[in-house]
């Protein structure tokens, strides 16, 4: 008989390992959230790894709480193996994980300890991380605190953004999933516990996270812009209106704005901050479409802007 692995994961970022596992020919059974109602018309859309375990014919479970007791029998019947999670997004009791043969393991887009918790590729490009990578651990009922069975680390780089560093990181995770677990299924890996030193939480990005602050360094916003971008978007308001800043990169020159001002500075439109100037790139004034800096400007027909600190109150 093959090894037999509950998947449990929801959004893009999950479906590389979904694929990593049935290339190894295991038998999946894949647990995801359930389907949401999505855009303004509210159409019902099942997330990404459903979609994926659909293609391969996959059993799919959904459901609202993996901890109630018909869940936990229904994964129990399963007999698994091997429990795998990747940004599932449902706290899994102790029920669910005690019951594969080998153990459970999750894929988080983080070198633990740093960036234990919800929001880890955001945290480190707003925080500035020269690196970061995929731990892949055994779960255990705190959170991201389990030993690590591997970690390995990529480089964060200027040009990096949620998205981008999105992509590497699933892409890493499905690649370590295929070298490192059928190591663990065989016996052949030790997990190593978590050091203590070193230990950061990534909380979810709220609302108030996406605002700019202006009298931050210019390499700050910069990475505050990269860190929400392509979701959920950071933030600058003028005291009345809200503008998403989708991108936006270093001004060459050397530009003396104060905080927050805006002005076309030969063909660019740029921003000032506390020690210098960013170019903006692409800007979505609140209930209008995405568009480049200097339609923008140029359509607000002002010699000078200005952007206010923070959020509003």
């Amino acid at each position: 008989m093959g090894i037999k692995v509950v998947f449990m994961g929801t959004p893009d970022f999950a479906v590389p390992t979904l694929e990593a596992l049935v290339a190894q020919g295991w038998d999946v059974l894949v647990v995801t959230q359930p389907d949401k109602k999505v855009g303004r018309k509210h159409v019902l859309t099942p997330p990404p790894v459903k979609v994926a375990a659909l293609k391969h014919g996959l059993r799919v479970l959904q459901p609202q709480k993996v901890r109630e007791e018909a869940s936990v029998q229904e994964l129990a019947a399963f007999q698994p193996d091997l429990i795998v999670t990747a940004a599932y997004g449902q706290l899994l009791p102790a029920s669910v994980l005690s019951l594969p043969r080998v153990g459970a393991v999750n894929v988080h887009a983080s070198l633990l300890p740093r960036w234990r918790g919800a929001a880890p590729i955001h945290r480190a490009i707003m925080a500035g991380d020269p690196e970061t990578g995929v731990t892949i651990m055994e779960m255990v009922q705190a959170l991201d605190a389990g030993p690590m069975l591997e970690c390995r680390a990529i480089p964060i780089l200027d040009t990096d953004n949620v998205g981008s560093l999105h992509d590497k990181l699933a892409q890493l995770g499905a690649t370590m999933c295929q070298e490192v677990l059928p190591q663990y299924v065989d016996g052949r890996l030790t997990a190593i516990e978590q050091p203590e030193d070193g230990v950061t939480y990534a909380a979810r990005i709220e609302r108030a996270d996406e605002f700019i602050d202006w009298t931050a360094s210019v390499t700050a916003v910069d990475q505050h812009i990269r860190g929400l971008s392509p979701w959920p978007g950071a933030t600058a308001w003028d005291g009345e209106l809200t503008y998403k800043i989708w991108s936006a990169h270093k001004s060459p020159a050397a530009t003396k704005l104060e905080p927050g001002q805006v002005r076309r500075i030969g063909s660019d439109i740029v921003v000032g901050c506390l020690d210098g100037a960013l170019c903006l790139d692409e800007v979505q004034p609140s209930g209008r479409r995405k568009m480049a800096a200097r339609d923008w400007f140029g359509g607000i027909r002002q010699d000078v802007f200005t952007f206010l600190k923070g959020s509003p109150s």
